[in-house]
């Protein structure tokens, strides 16, 4: 069996109008069928393309067994010319095939920079929008109240630094040397000694504390025991009414109301978990599902709220009662006192207060003391100081302090500015809304601005594209005749009638393996067609190469191989086939390239004579 040799995977264009077609060379002669021509296999259906360019490209041998019919009859000259074709001088296109999809150049998924809820979204799927166009608004009552709140502070600390700067007022300046005054005149109260009046009012101080004293050492009267009486039993009532009271029936409310938001919650849990197999079969719509999944959660919350309610009711009415039972301990206390009679602390403590007012009164007949005087001399020192500070104005240091108060207080401003600014969904760049992912209300979480992503995710509101181009991926054996700008026929599956322009733009710089095949991408710029295309679509890819003038080229069938040698078979003297090595180039569709070993004109077998068989050729060949 002979083997076909391998052939690169370049596919050329006769005379520039030829369209390139992959096909694979691959023929038989079927045994007993005398001179049956060799024909190429009809287009391989397109899941098979990778499969045919590896044939190509010789990375799959491709069987070309040639049988003959036994014969013993010789061919005649007009045979030789239908078995034979010339080989033939032709301009030829390279243009290497490959598939690709259709994609946006940039695209991504905008969500906000903060979780909240979309407040207002200005865009449905397929508008047009230009870059730094707002596509939603998230809620921002919260932050134009820390705004508000920020800018009140700035003006505060502006006008104190316009204060300082500016110099005490006259009435500031007024108001200090008032206090001076003041302060002088107390200085010379206290070094001039205490006034009559003051001696009168330590005298009373002093008679006073003294009946007190005489007063505990007699005793409790009837009137106070009484008193004591009254104010027990009155703790006493206030604390059976908090044991069994308005707030006992509070709690027990708060104890039925747990059991009715518990047997809600337990009732919508049945209906989800009921209903959640109809949604997937597809006998419930996910609205419904999704309504009763509410329901749930609000049952749920009431629940949650209900047992905080009982716990808060509880807490209180204990906190109420041991401060209730503490309040009648005191009163029992008191009572027990009154009843026997006046406490040897409080004669000590009523002694104590005549001793004081004994000493007040010494003072004050007799002046003050050297420490008084000396505190109120610090007090006008004080008083002094602080005229001279308004007098003079603000020190340098506190400008200074008063400046960075206001930095901050603006740098403050700027940041819940931008908070605002990025409740603000912006169009990082112009392109359409290929999808919408939530409505107005929903909530989203933050996430990466402007990530890429091709689904809908929780912090997604709307995907943005931008532009289109094809990325295509090339088989290694055929990328080194792939370069940046070159140009690019594009036919989509949906256009096959059409044939849309566009150029390499780039080439991957590192190869992918796909079931052990090495792969480039390729990026392909779209020059026309771009309103037909669209993002998903599947397209063939035709990469126009270099153009070769009086390319030889014979069809594939004439290939054969000979010890791994390639080869075709020509006509020797006595018109038989022999076989000639020769060096192939680059596929023709049905045809292969020439590069040595034959001229123009020169004639090869694409049949064999009957009763030829391809093994008996080789081996005779001497």
């Amino acid at each position: 069996m002979i083997v076909s040799p391998k052939k690169d995977t370049a596919q050329v264009k006769v005379d520039d109008t030829q369209k390139a077609d992959t096909k694979t060379a691959e023929t038989k002669i079927a045994d007993k069928k005398p001179a049956q021509s060799l024909s190429p296999k009809k287009p391989a259906p397109k899941s098979k393309r990778w499969a045919i360019g590896l044939v190509a490209a010789g990375l799959l041998a491709v069987p070309t067994t040639i049988y003959l019919v036994n014969s013993k009859s010789q061919p005649k000259v007009d045979a030789i010319a239908t078995m034979t074709v010339p080989v033939e001088a032709q301009n030829l296109t390279v243009r290497i095939t490959s598939s690709g999809t259709v994609q946006p150049v940039q695209r991504v998924n905008l969500s906000p920079k903060g979780s909240g809820r979309i407040a207002e979204l200005f865009v449905e799927q397929g508008d047009k929008v230009q870059a730094g166009q707002i596509v939603a608004r998230m809620e921002s009552r919260d932050v134009e109240a820390q705004l508000a709140q920020a800018k009140a502070r700035e003006a505060s600390v502006r006008a104190k630094l316009a204060k300082i700067e500016a110099g005490n007022r006259s009435e500031d300046i007024a108001s200090a040397r008032a206090r001076l005054d003041q302060a002088e005149a107390s200085l010379a109260q206290v070094q001039a000694g205490s006034r009559v009046e003051e001696v009168a009012g330590a005298r009373a101080r002093l008679q006073q504390t003294q009946a007190n004293l005489q007063q505990l050492r007699a005793g409790s009267r009837v009137e106070e025991v009484n008193q004591g009486r009254a104010r027990l039993a009155q703790a006493q009532a206030r604390l059976a009414d908090a044991q069994t009271g308005s707030v006992k029936q509070e709690i027990a409310q708060a104890q039925t109301q747990i059991e009715s938001s518990k047997a809600q919650a337990e009732l919508t849990a049945q209906r989800v978990k009921r209903n959640r197999p109809l949604v997937q079969e597809g006998a419930l719509a996910q609205d419904k599902l999704d309504e009763l999944i509410k329901e749930n959660r609000t049952a749920q919350a009431k629940l949650t709220e209900s047992q905080k309610r009982l716990q808060q009711l509880q807490e209180s009415r204990k906190s109420q009662i041991k401060q209730l039972q503490a309040a009648v301990d005191v009163e029992q206390q008191a009572f027990k006192q009154l009843q026997n009679g006046t406490r040897s602390e409080g004669i000590t403590k009523a002694e104590a207060e005549v001793a004081e007012a004994k000493s007040k009164l010494a003072q004050v007949e007799n002046g003050n003391r050297p420490e008084e005087i000396a505190k109120a001399e610090a007090v006008v020192a004080e008083a002094k100081s602080q005229l001279a500070a308004q007098e003079n104005g603000a020190r340098p240091e506190e400008i200074t302090a008063a400046k960075a108060d206001l930095a901050e207080a603006q740098a403050q401003v700027r940041f819940q500015e931008v908070q605002l600014e990025d409740t603000k969904v912006r169009a990082p760049f112009a392109g359409i809304i290929t999808q919408r992912y939530a409505i107005q209300g929903a909530f989203v979480t933050p996430a990466t601005s402007a990530s890429e992503a091709t689904s809908a995710t929780s912090t997604s509101i709307v995907a943005l594209a931008r532009d289109v181009e094809v990325l295509a991926k090339v088989p290694e054996a055929d990328i080194s005749q792939i370069k940046p700008g070159q140009e690019v026929e594009i036919v989509a599956d949906a256009y096959p009638d059409k044939v849309f322009k566009g150029r390499v733009k780039l080439i991957a710089p590192e190869a992918v393996k796909e079931r052990d095949v090495t792969l480039f991408q390729v990026r392909v710029a779209i020059d026309s067609g771009k309103d037909f295309l669209q993002s998903g679509m599947n397209v063939d890819l035709r990469f126009v190469g270099q153009k070769l003038s009086n390319a030889l080229v014979v069809p594939t069938v004439a290939i054969v191989t000979n010890k791994g040698q390639t080869g075709v078979l020509v006509p020797d003297e006595k018109q038989q086939p022999k076989f000639k090595p020769v060096t192939v180039g680059s596929t023709i569709g049905n045809k292969i390239q020439i590069l040595e070993g034959a001229k123009a004109g020169d004639r090869v077998f694409t049949e064999l004579p009957a009763g030829k068989k391809l093994e008996d050729i080789i081996k005779n060949q001497k």
